[in-house]
């Protein structure tokens, strides 16, 4: 299995228990890009904490592992960890990985949109990313994360994959390009308009 690097995102206050546990369980099969609490200094400007991140921690990162806890979908770090994850600025895309802790209210349910951070959501709608429920079996998480790994042969391989079950079943398939997937909560309602009833509305 390769050695992906591995960015894990999470609400340092309420889920650092949950990144400990998820590296020591599984660390010897990525290389950690993570920022430990404390590490960053929380009185520089937000500017210079988003450029730190994207430059410092997410740049060839592979895979980006975000831990979603109740209150994670309201915190502008792991808000602005997905978006260097899905910048080139960072060095390419990474492959974004999301898992549901059991202190989420939706844990082992079906989960409210609401309750996530609204850009994985997008890219989970968009099928950039994927959602699971925090497990502690390795063979899993060896899965998933060999799976998102964004290295360019096995991301086209995988997108070959969906376009053809996609064409397989007759399902309309939605293709943001680079320049899209930064900024997929304006783009992909004008993507999905044609698709929709006339009637219908997002807001």
């Amino acid at each position: 299995m390769t050695m992906h690097k591995v960015f894990i995102s999470y609400y340092h206050k309420d889920d650092n228990k949950y990144r400990k546990k998820f590296e020591e369980s599984f660390g010897h099969l990525f290389i950690s890009k993570s920022v430990e609490s404390g590490e960053i200094d929380t009185d520089v400007s937000d500017e210079y904490v988003k450029r730190l991140i994207r430059e410092e921690y997410i740049t060839d990162t592979s895979v980006l592992i975000f831990l979603v806890g109740p209150k994670t979908y309201c915190r502008k770090h792991v808000d602005w960890e997905i978006s260097a994850g899905l910048s080139k600025k960072a060095g390419g895309y990474s492959g974004l990985l999301g898992l549901m802790l059991p202190t989420h209210p939706n844990f082992r349910e079906k989960y409210d949109p609401n309750t996530i951070p609204k850009r994985f959501y997008d890219n989970i709608k968009s099928g950039f990313s994927d959602f699971y429920y925090w497990s502690e079996n390795e063979d899993n998480i060896k899965k998933w994360i060999e799976f998102w790994g964004l290295d360019e042969l096995k991301y086209n391989k995988r997108k070959e994959i969906k376009k053809s079950f996609y064409k397989k079943n007759k399902k309309n398939l939605i293709e943001p390009t680079d320049k899209d997937v930064e900024n997929l909560g304006d783009i992909m309602p004008i993507k999905l308009r044609p698709f929709l009833p006339p009637t219908f509305s997002f807001d």
